[in-house]
């Protein structure tokens, strides 16, 4: 999957994943490979990024909003 993580500022993160863990506004949820289509709320948390190597990143957002459609995550983070 690719991940792309951007603020108004600047593009934060861009890279292929195995995981995504995001803090929802209704609660944290994870996003796998083949996860349906969906567009949520995001709360100020810590997203969680397991890439391929099985390496795990933790990038810290004030909220936004992201997007899941064919294998591609768009996070649009108010700030980090």
């Amino acid at each position: 999957m690719q991940l792309e993580i951007i603020t108004p500022d600047k593009k934060v993160y861009s890279g292929d994943v195995d995981a995504v863990r995001l803090p929802g506004a209704e609660g944290s949820f994870g996003i796998l490979k083949g996860h349906a289509p969906i567009i949520a709320t995001l709360k100020r948390g810590t997203v969680k990024i397991t890439n391929a190597k099985k390496h795990i990143e933790n990038i810290e957002i004030n909220g936004g909003v992201v997007e899941v459609l064919n294998n591609k995550i768009i996070v649009l983070a108010e700030s980090i």
